[in-house]
């Protein structure tokens, strides 16, 4: 993609709906707010959405009893560029009252600047990646409207009156109509606006209706695997495992900014990285605070921590404390290895059976709150 000619040259804001009531899933707590590892679901979606930079808004549209619940997820896990809306009573009319707040006072504290295009998501596709939102929105800016479809998996059939098959349709000619979608917001405002009481109540597709009162035919964008959305319970589960295994495939290397440490945590970074996701992060360490301040954010589980002072389990303690402290549930297991380098020509680098017993007793204590530490001495060179 040329220089000045992706997504973030745009500007680009993006609408949630999350008002529904979660039928199809049974049970008190709508699909969306059920937690996942600990996390409701639509905060990930939302966190999906904030990590592309170049979406300067995300407006969040609820049903008004779950104003102040989603207010609190906002703060509790930190998103950021979020704005709560309150929904309508379907999700046509939800969508348009997250429109309104760029166009119309009253639907948000202040009036936001409007995006030359807006992308449309579903709260409850929370695996989206950034590779198909930027295709979808690069494509809207073209074409007016676009939207990521996936291949059929069963063929479609319509019954007659009497119960019987009256035809099929033909699979290889159809696509299931997925998210995301993305508009010029002119259009899909002006749609929006046009819209009857029944499309507003009974219509389920954007892009029919830009087709219908804007006349704009929307591009389709094939999708990947990862952009099923959370219907039934059972839909839950597997959403659970996919966050799972994800998480045990990423890493946090945390790193003093000492040469000699900073170079064995950029080695060890570039060893793993065929492997596994890996994320980089160097602290400086004074004399007068030994205890780094770090920000762990919640979309990794595993995180070694690189040092070249002598083993020291207050400073582990401290770590660990911050990472309780963190927004991370700890409803799997977190991995934290401590590694301690011993960086002189000293090649004695013992530990004694006192401090040796504490590290034990320590490591016993957090386990009960689902944190394994392991701690390594190396002799380095």
């Amino acid at each position: 993609m040329e220089a000045g000619m992706g997504p973030a040259a745009v500007p680009v804001a993006a609408v949630l709906p999350a008002g529904g009531s979660g039928e199809r899933l049974g049970g008190a707590t709508p699909k969306q707010f059920c937690a996942l590892q600990g996390r409701p679901l639509v905060s990930y979606a939302v966190r999906a959405l904030e990590r592309i930079n170049w979406i300067s808004d995300i407006i969040v549209v609820v049903s008004p009893e779950n104003i102040e619940t989603m207010k609190s997820i906002v703060e509790k896990y930190g998103h950021k560029r979020v704005t709560v809306v309150k929904g309508g009573i379907t999700r046509h009319r939800s969508i348009f009252n997250g429109l309104k707040v760029f166009a119309e006072t009253g639907f948000s504290n202040q009036l936001l600047q409007k995006p030359e295009v807006v992308i449309i998501h579903d709260a409850v596709r929370p695996f989206v990646e950034e590779d198909i939102i930027s295709k979808v929105v690069m494509a809207a800016k073209e074409h007016g409207a676009a939207g990521a479809i996936r291949p059929l998996v069963s063929t479609v059939i319509a019954s007659a009156p009497d119960g019987f098959l009256d035809h099929s349709l033909e699979r290889a000619r159809y696509r299931a109509s997925e998210m995301p979608q993305a508009f010029l917001f002119d259009i899909i405002y002006q749609a929006y606006q046009q819209c009857t009481d029944y499309d507003l109540d009974y219509g389920t597709e954007c892009l029919h209706l830009a087709l219908k009162y804007c006349k704009t035919n929307a591009k389709l964008i094939e999708g990947t695997a990862d952009l099923w959305k959370v219907t039934y319970r059972r839909d839950l589960y597997a959403a659970e495992s996919i966050i799972k295994d994800s998480l045990s495939q990423q890493v946090c290397v945390i790193a003093d900014a000492k040469e000699a440490v900073a170079q064995v945590g950029f080695l060890l970074c570039e060893s793993l990285k065929s492997q596994i996701k890996v994320e980089a992060m160097s602290i400086s360490l004074s004399k007068n605070d030994s205890h780094p301040q770090i920000n762990f954010s919640g979309e990794c589980y595993n995180f070694i921590y690189i040092s070249d002072k002598r083993y020291d389990i207050g400073e582990t303690r401290q770590l660990v404390d911050m990472l309780e402290k963190s927004n991370i549930p700890l409803l799997y297991p977190v991995v934290f290895i401590s590694v301690h380098l011993n960086i002189s020509e000293n090649i004695s680098f013992n530990i004694g059976m006192e401090e040796l017993s504490g590290i034990k007793k320590f490591a016993r204590e957090v386990k009960k709150k689902n944190i394994l530490v392991y701690g390594l001495l190396i002799q380095y060179k």
